[in-house]
C-alpha cells in the first residue's frame, strides 16, 4: 500500500455538550483543516451512527460539507455501528491510497446526551439481533455474558475478575483525570467501584462507558508527513452472539489485527502504547488478548502488576479510554486515532505522556463485535530495525461461519452456555432479570429467559419452552423431570390406543 500520512487532526472536549451536532463536528474539523495548513481538501468523509434517531438529521454528509463551506467537494458518509470513526479512516486510507485523491478530510461524531437515559441504549442495541433483543437483551447484558463465558474458560473466579475490573476502571479514570477533553475528570477509588449499583450481572455502572456527546477530526495525505498510517486492518463477525464460534473473545478483533500487523511488518510486542474499545471494562481484558498483547486469560494479571498503567511498559488507553473519555458512539475510533497522533507529537500533559509514543495501535469495536477495525500508527522518525522483521504469518482463507438461520424448534432439553442476571432492564420487563444462552440437546444454540435465579450456573441442565415472545428456561429438577417422564409415558400411551 503507498504510504498514508497524517497532517492534522481536531478533537472537541468530551460529555454533555451544549453545540448541536453539526457544530461539534465542525470544530473538531476546523481544527484539523488548521494544523494541516490547509483550506480545502479533494473528499470528505463523514462518520455518524445514527443521526436520524439522536438528533433527526439525515444526508449528514451533505450537511456537514455545508457547515464548513465545502459545498463542491464530494462527500460521503460512512458508517459500521460503533466502529463508524475507525471506518471513515479506513476509507479515508482506500481513497488515498488509490490515488483518487491526495488530501481528504475525515470528520466522525455523535450528540447523545440531550435524550433520556432509557431511550439511548433502545437505539443502540438497534445494533444487535432481532432475536437477542426480543427477549431483553441490550448490550450490557450480552457483554455480562461474554465475561461470565471468559471467567468460565479461563477459570477465574467471580471475586477475582470483579477485581481485575475494578484495576482497569480506576486505571482509565485516573488517565481520564489528566486529559482536558475526558468527560470524567475525576478518579474513582475501590469503594466508590463497588458502591456503584449493578448493571447486569457482574458489570456495574462503573464497568460501563457512559453517554456522550463529541466530534473528532483528522487530515490525510499522501505527501511525507511526522505521523504515518503504518498498517489497517478490518474484518467482522456474524450478528448474534449465539452463533459465533467463541463467547469468551472477538473473532473479528483477532483477524483485524492479523491483517494489521501483517501490513505494518511488526510484531504485537512492537506496539509501544494502544487505545482500546473498553466500552465495558472486560473488554479491554478481552481486547489485549485478542490483540496478541497478551496470552488468552492473561490479561488481567497484566493489569494487576500494572503493565498497562500510563507508567507501564504497555499503556492501555492513555487518554482514559471509552470509559472515562467517552463514548460518542460514532466519534470514538476517529478520537482514538487523534489521542494516538497527540502522545506521538507530544501534545499532551506530561503527566499524561507515555514513555514509548513511536509506535502505536488503536483498536475500534462496531456492534457487540461484529465490525471491528485495526490501525497501526508509527512516528515518521522512528528508527527502523538494523534487521529485516519477521513478516507475521499470511492469513490463510478460513471458511465462513454457518450462516444464520430461523430457529424452527428446539430440543426440550439443553445446557446453560453462558448467562446473566439484568439488573437495569429495557422497558417491558422486570428486574431481576435472568438471560441466558443455551445449549439445546442437538445443539442449536437460542438466547432464553429465565425462571429463578438460585440455579444459574454454566452447564447447568434446564428445560427449554418456547411461549409467546421467544424462549424460556427452568432449572431441570428431579420433580420435574419425573413430571416430563409420566407426560411422556401417557402421550405414548394415548398414540397407541
Amino acid at each position: 500500500m503507498p504510504s498514508i500520512y497524517i497532517t492534522g487532526v481536531g478533537m472537541t472536549p468530551f460529555g454533555k455538550r451544549r453545540e448541536p451536532l453539526g457544530a461539534l463536528i465542525a470544530r473538531a474539523a476546523r481544527q484539523a483543516l488548521r494544523d494541516a495548513k490547509l483550506e480545502t481538501v479533494d473528499a470528505l468523509f463523514v462518520g455518524v451512527m445514527n443521526p436520524e434517531e439522536f438528533v433527526g438529521t439525515g444526508n449528514t454528509a451533505s450537511v456537514i460539507a455545508d457547515r464548513l463551506g465545502l459545498a463542491g467537494v464530494p462527500a460521503i458518509r460512512v458508517e459500521t455501528a460503533s466502529s463508524t470513526g475507525a471506518a471513515v479512516l479506513h476509507t479515508g486510507c482506500a481513497a488515498i491510497a488509490s490515488g483518487f485523491y491526495r488530501r481528504v478530510l475525515l470528520v466522525a461524531g455523535e450528540k447523545m446526551t440531550h435524550l433520556t437515559t432509557a431511550r439511548v441504549p433502545r437505539i443502540l442495541a438497534e445494533m444487535l439481533d432481532r432475536e437477542e433483543r426480543a427477549c431483553g437483551a441490550r448490550m450490557p447484558a450480552l457483554a455480562a455474558m461474554i465475561t461470565e463465558r471468559y471467567i468460565r474458560e479461563h477459570r477465574i473466579s467471580l471475586s477475582h475478575i470483579q477485581r481485575i475490573m475494578a484495576q482497569v476502571a480506576i486505571k482509565n479514570h485516573y488517565n481520564g483525570s489528566l486529559n482536558p477533553l475526558a468527560q470524567f475528570r475525576q478518579p474513582i477509588t475501590e469503594a466508590e467501584y463497588y458502591a456503584s449499583k449493578l448493571v447486569s450481572v457482574p458489570l456495574r455502572l462503573y464497568d460501563c462507558a457512559p453517554i456522550t456527546d463529541g466530534a473528532a477530526a483528522v487530515v490525510l495525505t499522501g505527501e511525507v508527513t511526522d505521523i504515518r498510517i503504518a498498517g489497517i486492518g478490518q474484518s467482522t463477525d456474524l450478528l448474534p452472539l449465539r452463533l459465533r464460534s467463541s463467547l469468551a473473545a472477538f473473532r473479528a478483533t483477532r483477524l483485524a489485527a492479523r491483517r494489521a500487523y501483517e501490513m505494518a511488518g511488526i510484531h504485537p510486542e512492537e506496539i509501544g502504547f494502544a487505545e482500546v474499545h473498553d466500552a465495558f471494562t472486560p473488554f479491554e481484558i478481552i481486547a489485549t488478548e485478542d490483540l496478541g498483547f497478551f496470552e488468552p486469560g492473561k490479561g488481567g494479571r497484566a493489569v494487576e502488576k500494572g503493565v498497562t498503567a500510563l507508567d507501564g511498559p504497555l499503556p492501555i488507553n492513555p487518554s482514559g479510554g471509552l470509559k472515562a473519555r467517552g463514548h460518542p458512539v460514532g466519534a470514538t475510533g476517529l478520537a482514538q486515532v487523534v489521542e494516538v497522533v497527540y502522545q506521538m507529537r507530544g501534545q499532551v500533559e506530561p503527566r499524561r505522556q507515555v514513555r514509548s509514543p513511536a509506535l502505536a495501535l488503536a483498536h475500534s469495536v462496531g456492534g457487540l463485535g461484529t465490525n471491528n477495525f485495526v490501525t497501526i500508527l508509527e512516528r515518521a522518525d522512528r528508527a527502523r530495525p538494523l534487521i529485516a522483521v519477521r513478516s507475521p504469518e499470511r492469513l490463510q482463507p478460513e471458511r465462513p461461519p454457518h450462516r444464520p438461520r430461523p430457529i424452527q424448534g428446539v430440543a426440550p432439553e439443553g445446557v446453560i452456555e453462558t448467562f446473566t442476571i439484568v439488573h437495569v432492564p429495557p422497558e417491558g420487563f422486570t428486574p431481576p432479570l435472568p438471560l441466558a444462552i443455551v445449549r439445546d440437546a442437538r445443539g442449536e444454540m437460542v438466547i432464553a429467559r429465565g425462571e429463578g435465579l438460585r440455579y444459574l450456573k454454566i452447564g447447568r441442565r434446564v428445560f427449554i419452552e418456547r411461549r409467546e415472545g421467544g424462549f424460556w428456561f427452568f432449572p431441570a429438577t428431579v420433580f420435574e423431570m419425573a413430571r416430563r417422564r409420566v407426560q411422556q409415558l401417557f402421550r405414548g400411551r394415548g398414540r397407541r390406543g
